[in-house]
């Protein structure tokens, strides 16, 4: 049984990616591909790299946003991203490489000039993994192979079409559920709901190809921006998914008998 996550993009909501990752290990459910885009992108290239779930949430807890979030000042971004690149030079590895992961993962990214999706699954991994986050505007373009890359998320947020014909199993992990009883009271607010509003739109074209989703509920009412609630975040992911276990278990037993 071939079992592959998609893994939607979500900033710090991102992180219950790790929870529900701890929770399949616990349950014995292998994972055998993942793709991914922004924080699902960092996600599964950590996990498939060897580090754990609670390894990468130290990782992350650890950051501190005022050396990862200084202005750039440039023509194409208010911010840079090349303090997240050094991290992921130390953690990965400068000339790591798709291939050197313990499993296949595909990332998600935006070709701005095009105006078109691209996924990287081979090759160097930093600048793919850099691009698939930087949300337009907000960060600089990456540069990488003659192409324009921005966040992955802008035109596909759970990038599932890369299991097509890969995985048995298709499972689409969504952290970004809308909360219906918001009440938006500032401009941030008011920019946060647009973007979250029209990339949903993207994500709700590509839940009927999953077998199976996965939207922590809880998650509608943490922002983008809370970091600070780490903990909470992964738990989240965690308890949801072990809640699941029985219709998991139902339906990959049921596709393994073929019915």
């Amino acid at each position: 049984m071939q079992v592959g996550l998609a893994l939607s993009g979500g900033a710090a909501r991102g992180i219950a990616h790790l929870g529900v990752l701890k929770a399949f290990e616990q349950l014995s459910i292998k994972v055998c591909m993942i793709s991914g885009v922004s924080s699902g992108a960092i996600a599964g290239i950590f996990y498939a790299a060897g580090y754990s779930p609670e390894e990468i949430l130290k990782l992350i807890k650890e950051l501190k946003v005022t050396n990862i979030a200084r202005p750039a000042f440039r023509r194409m971004g208010l911010m840079h991203l090349d303090e997240v690149e050094k991290l992921y030079n130390k953690y990965l590895g400068e000339e790591a490489t798709f291939e050197q992961l313990n499993l296949p993962v595909t990332v998600c990214a935006t070709e701005m000039n095009e105006g078109v999706i691209v996924y990287y699954s081979s090759g160097k991994l930093v600048r793919p993994l850099l691009a698939s986050s930087a949300v337009p505007i907000l960060y600089k373009p990456v540069e990488h192979e003659g192409k324009l890359l921005v966040d992955g998320g802008l035109l596909n947020n759970m990038p599932v079409e890369p299991l097509l014909g890969n995985c048995d199993f298709k499972i689409g992990v969504h952290v970004n559920p809308i909360n219906h009883q918001a009440t938006i009271t500032s401009i941030r607010g008011v920019m946060e709901r647009t973007a979250h509003l029209a990339i949903n739109n993207n994500v709700q074209l590509r839940m009927p190809l999953c077998d199976l989703l996965l939207e922590p509920p809880e998650l509608k009412y943490y922002r983008l921006t809370s970091f600070a609630k780490a903990d909470e975040i992964f738990e989240i992911g965690y308890r949801y998914t072990l809640q699941m276990a029985p219709h998991l278990r139902d339906v990959i037993r049921a596709i393994e008998k073929g019915e």
